[in-house]
């Protein structure tokens, strides 16, 4: 079994040539900072990794490098979703603007009554593609979630649950234009749980996007043009915080170990 603070130790002391990863098991990447050690960017990566596993949860830990001797632990949540749903008005506050009284007087003669105002669209409930989506979500089978959320839309198009859900969705693939656009639509619906949306673990790729803080600022929407903010990415402390970030997709397994390498790749350059 494997142990964390074990690991930082060794990323922090070998961790130009990889010892920890030869420990974790990871002989592919292990070998690869030892053929990075000559050019120095090996002992920044030890040095960030050491962080990582320092601060890291230990059941996150385990669930990453000790599968086997995990457990599983039963579960009793009876959610429509896997995620927060927004507050949402009692029933008395939702039906008192269109209620009208049952006991009015009569308008006079000649005069047009007053016409009632429409009522909102009633939600489907039980929508099983919907449910069905959930369920391979949480099975981590994201793309047949994905066409069971679209199909579950066409159901019912006003539910902001699927559009928050296709959102993290969209961000675990890595389709980042549709992510941000279905994450816009459920906060015009009323999704306001924001705190979810900066925690939330499968939102945590479209987090490190260029564009995010100006989505952000925009209220969580798309209502005007995201533009990508003109920073340079070689300054060290920006950069450190992006590989920071790229460690820790990697880590709660939201990404591969190939695209990891690819998008450090692409950093450090």
């Amino acid at each position: 079994m494997k142990n964390k603070n074990a690991a930082a130790l060794l990323a922090l002391f070998g961790g130009f040539f990889g010892l920890h990863r030869f420990y974790l098991g990871q002989v592919g990447l292990g070998i690869l900072y030892a053929i990075l050690m000559f050019t120095g960017i090996s002992v920044i990566l030890g040095i960030l990794d050491s962080i990582l596993f320092f601060t890291m949860n230990p059941d996150v830990f385990d669930a990453k490098y000790n599968r086997n001797f995990q457990r599983r632990r039963p579960t009793f949540r009876n959610r429509e979703t896997d995620f927060e749903r927004p507050p949402t008005r009692r029933r008395s506050e939702a039906t008192s603007d269109y209620e009208p009284r049952r006991r009015q007087q009569r308008p006079a003669r000649n005069v047009p009554p007053t016409r009632r105002p429409e009522r909102k669209p009633r939600r489907v409930k039980n929508n099983p593609f919907k449910q069905a989506g959930i369920k391979k979500f949480k099975e981590f089978d994201v793309e047949a979630a994905i066409e069971d959320f679209q199909q579950a839309l066409k159901i019912d198009p006003n539910d902001l649950t699927i559009h928050f859900n296709l959102a993290c969705a969209y961000s675990q693939t890595e389709q980042v234009e549709l992510a941000f656009k279905h994450l816009s639509t459920a906060v015009e619906m009323g999704f306001n749980d924001f705190d979810r949306i900066d925690s939330h673990d499968a939102l945590a790729y479209i987090r490190i996007q260029p564009q995010w803080e100006s989505f952000k600022e925009n209220g969580y929407t798309l209502s005007k043009k995201l533009e990508a903010p003109k920073e340079n990415l070689l300054d060290n402390d920006l950069l450190l915080q992006q590989l920071k970030k790229l460690n820790e997709l990697k880590e709660k397994g939201l990404i591969t170990e190939k695209e990891f390498i690819e998008q450090k790749a692409k950093l450090i350059k």
